[in-house]
C-alpha cells in the first residue's frame, strides 16, 4: 500500500525526534556506558568443575548440577574391573582444577585421595559417599563398600551434592535442591518396588558372584547363600579354593537358591562355572554391573536391575 506525502512528512519527522530523544538519554538510563561490562553481563556463568570416580556419581552430579557443572568421571567404562583400575596423569590433572569430587571411599577407589593429595589441590570439596552413608563394617566382617546399591544412601548424597554445588554457586542454589528433590522422588519409587518383592519374595535365597548388589538384595529381602569365602576371593581377584567352589556350585546343582546376581565386570573361570551351572539347573542368572551401561542414566540403571530381579523371582 502507497503512503501519502502527508503522511511520510510526519513519520520523517517522527524518527527524526525519536533518534534526537536517543541521544539525549543521560548514560544508565538504558545501555551501559560500558560495553565491555554489558559483555561481562551477558557471558554464560563458568561450570562448576567437578570430578567423580565412577560414571555412577559422575551422572548423579550431572542430574543435580544440569549444565551448571562440567563432570570428568574418571571410570566409565562397562568392560572394564573399577577394582584393577590405574588412574593417569590427565586424572590428576582433572583433580587439581575440581571444586568439587565425588569419591566412593570405603577403599574402593582409594587412588582418587592419592591423587587428589599429588595435585595441590587442598581447597576442593571432597564427598565421601561410604561416609554419607553412615555405613560401617559388621562386627568381626568387612564393609560392603558398593553402596551406590543403596538406595537411601543415594537420597542423601543428592542432599549433600546439592549443598555442595550451592556453596560454589549460591545463585542457583534453588534449581540444585529443586532437582535432588526430584531425584528422590524417583528413588522412592524406586524404594516402594524394592518393598513390594520383599512382601512378595521375602526369605527367597539367592547366591551373587560377589557383593557388589546385597544392598539392594537385601532390601528386597532376599537371603544370600553362597559361602563367604567365594565371593570375598572373587572381589579381591584371589583364586577360590576347589572346596569353597564345590560348595558354591552344589547351591545350584541341589536348588538350593533361587537366583544367581553376577558380576559381568568381574566375571573369570571360576564366575563362569558358576554361572554356568546356575544356568544348567535352570536357575536365572540376573546380571549386574559396577558402573553405569552405556546409554543409561542412574535411575534408568536401577530399575532395569529391580526388574530383572522381579523377573526372576517370578519364574
Amino acid at each position: 500500500m502507497r503512503v501519502s506525502s502527508a503522511r511520510g512528512a510526519g513519520a520523517l519527522v517522527g524518527v527524526t525526534l525519536a533518534l534526537t530523544l536517543v541521544g539525549c538519554t543521560p548514560a544508565g538510563a538504558g545501555a551501559s556506558a560500558d560495553p565491555a561490562a554489558d559483555g561481562r553481563r551477558a557471558a554464560p556463568p563458568v561450570a562448576i568443575p567437578v570430578v567423580a570416580s565412577t560414571n555412577v556419581y559422575g551422572d548423579i552430579v550431572e542430574r543435580i548440577g544440569a549444565d551448571r557443572v562440567d563432570v570428568v568421571s574418571v571410570i566409565s567404562d562397562p568392560a572394564q574391573d573399577p577394582h584393577s583400575y590405574e588412574a593417569s596423569t590427565r586424572t590428576q590433572l582433572e583433580l587439581s582444577k575440581a571444586k568439587i569430587v565425588v569419591e566412593n571411599g570405603g577403599g574402593y577407589d582409594d587412588f582418587i585421595d592419592r591423587m587428589l593429595r599429588s595435585s595441590g589441590n587442598s581447597s576442593a570439596d571432597v564427598i565421601n559417599v561410604v561416609d554419607v552413608s553412615g555405613k560401617v563394617a559388621p562386627s568381626g566382617g568387612e564393609l560392603n563398600e558398593h553402596v551406590w546399591y543403596d538406595l537411601p544412601t543415594m537420597g542423601r548424597l543428592a542432599d549433600r551434592i546439592s549443598a555442595a554445588l550451592a556453596r560454589v554457586e549460591p545463585a542457583d542454589a534453588g534449581t540444585f535442591r529443586e532437582n535432588a528433590k526430584e531425584f528422590k522422588d524417583e528413588l522412592a519409587s524406586l524404594q516402594a518396588r524394592t518393598d513390594r518383592i520383599k512382601a512378595d519374595h521375602g526369605g527367597t535365597p539367592v547366591a551373587v558372584t560377589e557383593p557388589v548388589p546385597l544392598y539392594l538384595t537385601e532390601a528386597c529381602g532376599l537371603v544370600n547363600r553362597t559361602p563367604a569365602a567365594f565371593s570375598e576371593a572373587v572381589e579381591e581377584g584371589e583364586e577360590v579354593s576347589p572346596r569353597t567352589l564345590r560348595d558354591t556350585l552344589a547351591l545350584f546343582t541341589g536348588r538350593k537358591v533361587e537366583a544367581l546376581v553376577y558380576n559381568e565386570q568381574t566375571a573369570g573361570p571360576q564366575t563362569e562355572r558358576v554361572k554356568q551351572a546356575a544356568e544348567d539347573d535352570r536357575i536365572p542368572v540376573v546380571s549386574v554391573t559396577e558402573t553405569l551401561p552405556a546409554g543409561q542414566d542412574y535411575i534408568g540403571w536401577m530399575t532395569a536391575n529391580v526388574d530383572a530381579l522381579q523377573s526372576a523371582l517370578s519364574r
